[in-house]
């Protein structure tokens, strides 16, 4: 195993990259102190969603309007190196060469804008369909956020006299086709860890396609195959907040805890959960070479974060976190004819399957089957349809619900079930549902939306502040 680390830092903590750098990248080190560190690194805050389209709202960004036919795209991408110019200008009075930081932008968007015109001109041939031209412009586009703040990293650390070394995965103008492994071999083969501070894309251009294959989760599987691919003692992944026993914005910042230690397990569940702790299948890969994982808060240096690592229980019963998710769709199935049918819950499933549509939590009994599936899901309404088809003599209804989860490597405690019931009654809440396997390290709630706040709230409150546990 190697001597170094291999560190993420997100989108919107890179926007205040000049705290970051004097919290997580310089801070007390000195000399060789500062090495022997990687970091990969995300798109500055909004650039992405300019890039391609809200990551919330889905509002269309430049690939958005390409994608929808509009002619307009042009004004997008000019709004996007507005953006990133402006970006430029913030970081001057830390150490950014302004004009050496304009130029790269300026040439990476008017190469985009003149492949994306002659493409476009190409298109009105008639020759090409959407899916032969969309997913790899998807992926030209979201390559240049990450160049744009690797560069201008570098570029500071290097005015602080830091041997900073800015690593472009991204491929920019280059013909080579590599795997996504020889990608990244190709890029360390001749980086010394011990002298030099890799500044690395969290982007990278490679056969299949890292959007194509991850979407808008990539950065964090960037990090996760540089840490495998170069046998790095851990991963250490820098966010704007600790992760803790639950939304301190919710429960409030004095009442939640930092979690501490926790196992690659429950990072499946908080994933599960639509929490960034990291990509599940980002993970996956470190668990598999028993790499940690730290998750950290790039503002409150000092503090060691939370150690995920593959064998770690809790050596007493306790809740790690309470979270949920407010936008998941109950798909209920109810027909007579599934007593004692095997495999009536495979037509469901292979139609799940076809749609791509991963359920989060599942209840049967005798003649109803209910899946707990994520509402943003792109085809739901066509597994309806089909599903409809598949079942034509069952009732399929659908209802907004809400899950709240709580979550730990132990959850053996004494009467879980009869605290939690009372703690959710105590607030007038109706549990619509509950899911839980033997392993006990997730029991879900579900219930009505408009409760989502108040049961975690109550959770919390009994399971954590109470601290009875």
């Amino acid at each position: 195993m190697g001597q170094h680390t291999i560190e993420k830092i997100g989108g919107t903590s890179m926007s205040r990259f000049g705290e970051v750098m004097e919290n997580v990248i310089i801070g007390k080190r000195k000399g060789a102190e500062l090495y022997n560190r990687v970091f990969v690194v995300s798109a500055y805050s909004s650039i992405t969603n300019l890039l391609l389209e809200d990551k919330k709202t889905g509002a269309p960004g430049v690939f958005g309007q390409i994608a929808a036919g509009n002619p307009n795209w042009p004004e997008a991408l000019e709004t996007v190196q507005k953006k990133m110019l402006e970006y430029n200008r913030s970081f001057v009075d830390i150490g950014l060469d302004q004009e050496k930081a304009d130029a790269f932008v300026n040439e990476r968007i008017n190469g985009i804008r003149s492949c994306l015109e002659h493409l476009m001109f190409l298109r009105t041939a008639g020759h090409l369909k959407p899916s032969e031209y969309l997913p790899s412009t998807r992926e030209f586009l979201a390559a240049i956020g990450e160049a744009h703040s690797a560069y201008n990293s570098t570029l500071i650390l290097q005015k602080r006299g830091i041997n900073a070394r800015f690593v472009d995965l991204s491929g920019w103008m280059s013909t080579d086709i590599l795997t996504f492994d020889e990608a990244i071999l190709n890029a360390f083969k001749d980086i010394d860890f011990a002298s030099e501070m890799p500044i690395v894309t969290g982007y990278v251009k490679y056969d299949e396609g890292i959007m194509r294959r991850y979407d808008r989760g990539y950065s964090e599987i960037t990090f996760s195959r540089i840490a495998v691919l170069t046998d790095a003692k851990e991963g250490i992944i820098h966010k704007e907040f600790h992760l803790s026993t639950g939304d301190p914005k919710l429960m409030g910042v004095d009442k939640v805890q930092v979690i501490g230690e926790t196992s690659f397990d429950i990072a499946d569940q908080l994933s599960d959960m639509d929490m960034e702790a990291i990509h599940a299948k980002a993970a996956k890969d470190m668990e598999l070479k028993e790499i940690p994982i730290r998750v950290k808060n790039a503002f409150d240096p000092e503090h060691p974060g939370t150690l995920i690592s593959v064998n770690y229980v809790s050596p007493v019963p306790r809740a790690e976190m309470i979270c949920g998710r407010n936008d998941i769709i109950a798909i209920e199935v109810h027909d007579h004819d599934m007593v004692n049918e095997c495999g009536y819950d495979n037509k469901i499933t292979s139609v799940l399957a076809k749609y791509e549509i991963s359920y989060i939590a599942k209840n049967t009994n005798a003649n109803t089957i209910t899946h707990y599936l994520p509402q943003k899901a792109k085809r739901l309404n066509e597994f309806l349809e089909e599903l409809a088809k598949v079942l034509p003599h069952a009732i399929i209804s659908k209802q907004e619900v809400a899950i709240v989860s709580v979550i730990g490597t132990n959850m053996k405690i004494p009467g879980f079930l009869a605290r939690a019931a009372t703690a959710l009654w105590n607030e007038g809440i109706n549990v619509l549902a509950l899911d839980q396997v033997m392993r006990q390290v997730n029991i879900q709630f579900i219930i009505d939306r408009s409760q989502f706040k108040t049961a975690q709230i109550a959770l919390h409150r009994e399971f954590v502040e109470q601290n009875k546990a």
